[in-house]
């Protein structure tokens, strides 16, 4: 064999070695971001659970007192009734918004009556789903970062060449329905009036 064949199978080789190093690695990137994304979501799913849990306990500590209120109860009941954890991600998020909506509103008439506001066991329950409110949204950020993160790597190249090969498509995003966005009622990071405590 002539050197210039020997150094042409060479220069060949390395481009492979180069190609095939490319691949894997951005490979194994994009599967460490799946990865991500599904622990972001199952998080995102504990906290909805926890909250699924939690409202049917305050709904009955405050139905005796606020019985005139049953509007505010009955949302609050249908929203929880519509949580269904092997719903597609978009659908979870308009029931997480208007999960939240109905919480909003049954606090605010929770306001309204003192006798109701100053229970112990109410102000217990507000904390506890105020606190789990945060934690829905701070691990919707956190999901809406790694899909973000996911769905522009497999845009880039070189991952969008082997997004067709591999089946990799854009994730949907945990986002709030487009009708509620901007409105103040769906800031999930809102918690019960500390002054009220």
């Amino acid at each position: 064999m002539n050197p210039t064949s020997l150094a042409a199978l060479f220069a060949v080789a390395l481009a492979l070695l180069v190609v095939g190093f490319v691949a894997l690695s951005t490979y194994n990137a994009i599967i460490d971001l799946r990865l991500r994304i599904d622990k972001a979501w199952s998080n995102i799913d504990v906290a909805l659970k926890q909250r699924f849990d939690q409202l049917p306990n305050l709904v009955e500590a405050v139905r005796g007192v606020m019985a005139w209120e049953q509007g505010v109860l009955t949302d609050v009941a249908r929203a929880r009734a519509s949580y269904s954890p092997s719903a597609p991600i978009p659908d979870q998020a308009a029931t997480s918004a208007a999960t939240t909506s109905a919480v909003r509103s049954l606090f605010a008439v929770v306001e309204r009556y003192p006798e109701v506001r100053s229970a112990a066991n109410v102000l217990s329950l507000q904390k506890e789903i105020g606190r789990i409110e945060s934690m829905i949204a701070d691990r919707r950020e956190l999901y809406n970062d790694q899909v973000y993160r996911y769905n522009t790597r497999i845009a880039q190249v070189p991952a969008v060449f082997l997004a067709g090969l591999f089946g990799w498509r854009a994730r949907p995003f945990f986002e709030a329905p487009e009708a509620d966005r901007g409105r103040p009622d769906t800031d999930l990071r809102t918690e019960p009036n500390p002054s009220q405590e």
